[in-house]
């Protein structure tokens, strides 16, 4: 491909490839120099040219190097249409699915729905790019343009057709998905997360809603999560982008619930939906317990409703659902009966959420373990002690990931919302006295890191699972056996 099929007055040269890591360049590439946050990409355009980088994307400010300068005003989004151009494949059917919490569900679980439908499906977020070749690791809820780009060319090599998109705010603000042909968008929810990169929730919140105000084409369907507490103002801007919006959930117009009834190890839905024909009706058992796991599903649903899969066929997909690995995941019992759930919820209202969703499901305690991340937003340390305290009857204080901060002050400040919790100094003890106060009918939430392998201290990842200390523990303490 020629730089001038990309780039206006652009030299007539093939290029071979494109990137924003200069250690990623090789002979031929591109190079875009982007201004972040931390560094400036311009300190590394000579090791870019060094490397073999034929041509440089940056901004309008001065500056000359022995290399062609392609200057834009916004280059993020210039690098995102390009990685889009250069790699010019993707899935037929594209979703994007944004909110604070519950992505990586709601996109895992569409991909599944789809599945069943008889589509070849995928999905991309958190958990990496799942497709039929099985998981790929991408770093990022939602990597860069170029990891985006040519994923998405993998994954329509492969055969997929339909794929489904976490779109977090950091991608949005940084136009990592311009360039995805979407056909249909969803918006969960919002609450505090992030304020360590955003200036204030309003620009959190601007930052999601670009998934509508610029990512979405016109007439494409916006699925909204009606019982967010932002769904008016997400609702005003998908109509002012000349959207469809669908609405779901309890308070849903499109798509709602009726009724819960919690069992054991799931739940009965009963649900209703419109039609030409007038609302129409059906139960759902849903093999997945937690009320935010039905929105969630219920949220893929209305994508696939909305983009005009057959319902009663959705909703018996449903019923086949597999539980997200570190959402709300039950990873062993004890031999009186005691759940261990690990799950993701690492902010205010996911820690709430998770907490509540516990409670209908437990006949004794709900003892739950948790810490909060260094070098991120330490407002949310006491809320979420806070939260802990009213919704657990025991709660253990512990370390998430410490990263340049001091464990104990980052405890401390949590501490400050849940003054009669416990603390303990190390996450693996902390879930080991967790397992070891379980009695018949509790269960044991392990919050906050969920899937993750690894935790980082110093600036150091340490290999460490919830799943791998919960069983290790419950093994030590009664010889247990994994689910």
């Amino acid at each position: 491909m020629k730089l001038s099929q990309i780039f206006d007055n652009a030299p007539d040269w093939e290029f071979t490839g494109l990137t924003c890591d200069s250690r990623k360049v090789a002979p031929g590439f591109v190079f875009a120099a982007l201004l972040g946050t931390v560094s400036d990409g311009r300190d590394f355009i000579q090791a870019a040219i060094d490397n073999g980088a034929i041509a440089v994307l940056t901004d309008e400010r001065d500056g000359e190097w022995e290399i062609p300068a392609i200057k834009v005003a916004e280059p993020r989004l210039a690098f995102a249409k390009a990685a889009a151009a250069f790699y010019h494949k993707q899935p037929e059917v594209m979703v994007a699915v944004t909110g604070t919490n519950g992505k990586s569900s709601t996109v895992d679980f569409l991909r599944q729905i789809w599945t069943e439908l008889g589509h070849v499906s995928a999905s991309v977020g958190t958990l990496g790019a799942v497709g039929p070749s099985g998981a790929v690791e991408l770093g990022h809820t939602t990597p860069d343009p170029v990891a985006v780009q040519s994923t998405l060319a993998i994954l329509a090599n492969e055969g997929v057709t339909h794929c489904a998109m976490e779109a977090s705010s950091h991608g949005l603000a940084q136009y990592r998905m311009h360039g995805v042909q979407l056909a249909a968008g969803g918006f969960l929810n919002l609450s505090q997360d992030h304020l360590d990169y955003h200036k204030d929730f309003e620009d959190y919140f601007a930052a999601k809603m670009k998934l509508f105000s610029e990512l979405l084409p016109e007439g494409a369907p916006a699925i909204i999560n009606a019982d967010s507490d932002m769904k008016d103002k997400a609702l005003a801007i998908a109509t002012a982008a000349n959207l469809k919006p669908f609405t779901v959930g309890w308070r849903g117009d499109h798509l709602w619930i009726d009724e819960i009834s919690p069992r054991n190890t799931g739940q009965k839905l009963q649900l209703q939906w419109e039609t030409p024909e007038g609302d129409k009706e059906t139960i759902v058992n849903l093999p997945l317990i937690g009320e935010f796991q039905a929105l969630n599903a219920l949220a893929a649903a209305g994508i696939a409703l909305s983009l005009g899969a057959d319902p009663m066929a959705v909703f018996a997909a449903m019923e086949k659902l597999k539980g997200v690995k570190g959402r709300l995941e039950l990873v062993a019992e004890t031999q009186n009966g005691a759940g261990i759930f690990v799950d993701f919820a690492h902010t205010p209202d996911g820690l709430d959420t998770l907490l509540r969703a516990a409670r209908p499901h437990a006949a004794g305690r709900v003892i739950c373990v948790f810490g909060c991340g260094g070098d991120r937003d330490a407002g949310k340390r006491p809320i979420m002690g806070e939260i802990a305290a009213k919704y657990a009857d025991e709660v253990i204080v512990t370390d998430d990931n410490p990263r340049s901060e001091d464990p104990a002050s980052i405890r401390a400040a949590i501490m400050a919302g849940a003054p009669n919790a416990t603390e303990i100094d190390g996450r693996e003890a902390a879930i080991k006295e967790g397992i070891s106060r379980l009695k018949k009918g509790d269960v044991l939430m392990i919050a906050g890191k969920g899937h993750e392998t690894g935790q980082i201290i110093k600036g150091e990842t340490f290999p460490f699972s919830d799943h791998e200390a919960a069983l290790t523990a419950l093994a030590e303490i009664e010889g247990g056996a994994e689910k």
